[in-house]
C-alpha cells in the first residue's frame, strides 16, 4: 500500500486480511455490512446461490448464521433465520404462511399482549381475521377449526403470564387435519424443556432476548422451520421487510445458549422452591405453576415438557387485588428487580395488567385471570433462600417509604410498559 498516499492508506491498510489456518475456538463478530470478493464471477455465483458465502449482512452474516445453525440444530427443524427481536421473528413467521385477505389466524386466547396486537393491528389492516380459542379445550378447538378453516394455528408452549401448557401433539394434529400452519412460540419453554417440531409445529419462535441469551444484554429472535420447503417465504419476510439480527446481538446469544441447559436447571429449581414457599404464603390467594397437585394441566404438562422440569416462571395471585397494594410490594423488594422482560439471570418481578397486557381491556382482562393482584415471576440463578427472604421482607412492610421515593414511584406507574414482554 506505500505507494498510495497516506490518507487512501488510512482507508485500506489492514483490512481484508486472509483467513487463518486455525480455526477460532469462537464464533468471532463479524461487524462488516459487506464483503468483498477478488473476482465478480464468485459474487455472482453466491447470489445466485450456487455456492455458499456472504455478500451484504441483511441476506446473511457468518456470526448471524452461526447462531441460526445452533436453533435449527437443538429444534430439530430444517433451517432457522435471526431477527432484530422475538416480535419481528413473529411477524416473519405470519408472513411465511402465507396471510391473505380473508385469511383466519387461529389464536391461543392466552397469548402475550403483542402477539396479539400484532395480529390485530398490522395484520388486521390487511383484511386478516383473528380469532381467539381457549387452547387447552381441545375439542371446542376442534369445532373451531371445522367452523373457521384456518390459515394458521398460533399458541405458546408455556403461556404468558397464566403459564397454560399448550398440548402441542393434539393441536398440530388438529392444524394438520385443517391444512393449516401451527406457530409455537416457544420461548418460555426453551428447547430444553420442549422442542416443538418434534411434536408437529411448523415454525417455531423465540424472543432469543429472553432466556437464549440470558444476560439482560442482547434484543434478538429465532424462527426455526420444520420443512425446508419454508425457506424461500421466510427468507424473502427477513431480506425484504429487513428485520435482521446484528452480528454483535447474534454473538451475546449464541455465548448464551451455551449455558442455556446449566441456567434452567438452576432457574426450573429455583421456581419450584418459590412456588412451594408461596403456596404457604399467608398474602398470596394463588399459585401458578405448571404440575401443581390442583393444575387441571399437570398431564399435559408431564407429557409436553421435559420429564421433571416445569418452567422457571410462576405466577401468584395477591389476596390483596389492588394496584396500589401490588406497586407497593414491588417497589419494597431489593433483591428482585422490576425488569420488563423475563428469562435473565437476576430473577425479574412483572405486573402483568400493566406490563403484558396493558392494552387490553380491563372486563377481558378479568375474564382471563389477569387481575390487578397478578404477578409472573421470573426465577434467576441467585440462592433461592436470598430471593425468598427479600420476598418476605417485602411484604412485611410494603410501603413506598421503605423502597424508592415518591417521585420515583409516580414515575413507574406513568411508565407505558405496553410492549414489555
Amino acid at each position: 500500500m506505500s505507494e498510495f498516499s497516506i490518507a487512501t492508506q488510512f482507508v485500506h491498510a489492514g483490512e481484508r486480511r486472509a483467513a487463518p489456518l486455525g480455526v477460532p475456538a469462537a464464533t468471532p463478530i463479524y461487524a462488516t455490512s459487506t464483503f468483498v470478493y477478488e473476482r465478480m464471477e464468485d459474487v455472482d455465483r453466491v447470489v445466485e446461490g450456487d455456492v455458499s458465502g456472504f455478500v451484504y449482512s441483511r441476506y446473511g452474516n457468518p456470526t448471524v448464521a452461526a447462531l441460526e445453525e445452533a436453533m435449527a440444530e437443538i429444534e430439530n427443524g430444517k433451517f432457522a433465520f435471526c431477527f432484530g427481536s422475538g416480535m419481528a421473528a413473529l411477524h416473519a413467521a405470519l408472513l411465511a404462511s402465507e396471510l391473505s385477505t380473508g385469511s383466519v389466524v387461529l389464536a391461543s386466547q392466552d397469548l402475550y399482549g403483542a402477539s396479539l396486537e400484532l395480529l390485530k393491528t398490522v395484520f388486521g389492516a390487511f383484511g386478516v381475521r383473528t380469532v381467539t380459542a381457549d387452547f387447552s379445550d381441545i375439542e371446542n378447538l376442534r369445532l373451531k377449526a371445522q367452523e373457521l378453516k384456518p390459515r394458521v394455528f398460533l399458541g405458546e408452549t408455556i403461556s404468558n403470564p397464566l403459564l397454560k401448557v399448550l398440548d402441542v401433539e393434539k393441536v398440530a394434529e388438529i392444524a394438520r387435519k385443517s391444512g393449516a400452519k401451527l406457530i409455537v412460540d416457544n420461548t418460555f419453554a426453551t428447547p430444553f424443556l420442549c422442542q416443538p417440531i418434534k411434536s408437529g409445529a411448523d415454525f417455531v419462535v423465540h424472543s432469543a432476548t429472553k432466556f437464549l441469551g440470558g444476560h439482560a444484554d442482547a434484543t434478538g429472535g429465532v424462527v426455526v422451520a420444520k420443512e425446508d420447503f419454508d425457506r424461500p417465504a421466510l427468507m424473502g419476510a427477513l431480506t425484504l421487510a429487513g428485520g435482521v439480527l446484528s452480528a454483535w446481538e447474534a454473538h451475546s446469544i449464541l455465548r448464551g445458549l451455551k449455558t442455556l441447559g446449566l441456567r434452567l436447571e438452576k432457574q426450573c429449581r429455583n421456581a419450584e422452591r418459590l412456588a412451594e414457599f408461596f403456596l404457604d404464603c399467608p398474602h398470596v390467594e394463588k399459585v401458578i405453576y405448571p404440575g401443581l397437585a390442583d393444575d387441571e394441566q399437570a398431564e399435559i404438562a408431564e407429557r409436553i415438557l421435559r420429564k421433571n422440569y416445569r418452567g422457571a416462571v410462576l405466577g401468584v395471585r395477591l389476596k390483596e387485588d389492588s394496584r396500589e397494594y401490588v406497586y407497593r410490594f414491588m417497589n419494597a423488594l431489593r433483591l428482585c428487580t422490576r425488569a420488563a422482560s423475563v428469562g435473565d439471570i437476576f430473577t425479574g418481578v412483572v405486573h402483568p395488567a400493566t406490563a403484558t397486557h396493558r392494552e387490553m381491556s380491563a372486563a377481558k382482562r378479568a375474564r382471563l385471570g389477569i387481575t390487578e393482584g397478578l404477578l409472573r415471576i421470573s426465577a434467576g440463578i441467585e440462592e433461592v433462600e436470598d430471593i425468598i427472604a427479600d420476598i418476605e421482607r417485602a411484604f412485611e412492610k410494603p410501603s413506598f417509604e421503605d423502597s424508592f421515593s415518591e417521585s420515583e414511584t409516580v414515575d413507574f406507574e406513568k411508565k407505558n410498559f405496553s410492549q414489555a414482554v
